[in-house]
């Protein structure tokens, strides 16, 4: 697997775990990051494509 941490070396196996109140900023990211996201706002841009051709043609053909 890839190593994708930013230390310059690697932690001890000792280490003990990170806890929330100790993660940088850098770190800490939340749900506009998420939405930030091109493949998840491609899926939600899809996903509401359908919700409202289905709305139009339930509203229009029916």
């Amino acid at each position: 697997m890839l190593d994708t941490s930013r230390d310059p070396a690697p932690a001890p196996d000792d280490a003990p775990a990170h806890t929330p109140g100790d993660i940088p900023d850098e770190e800490r990211r939340g749900c506009l990051y998420a939405l930030s996201q091109p493949p998840l706002m491609i899926f939600l841009g899809v996903i509401g494509c359908l919700l409202l051709l289905a709305a139009v043609h339930d509203l229009f053909m029916l």
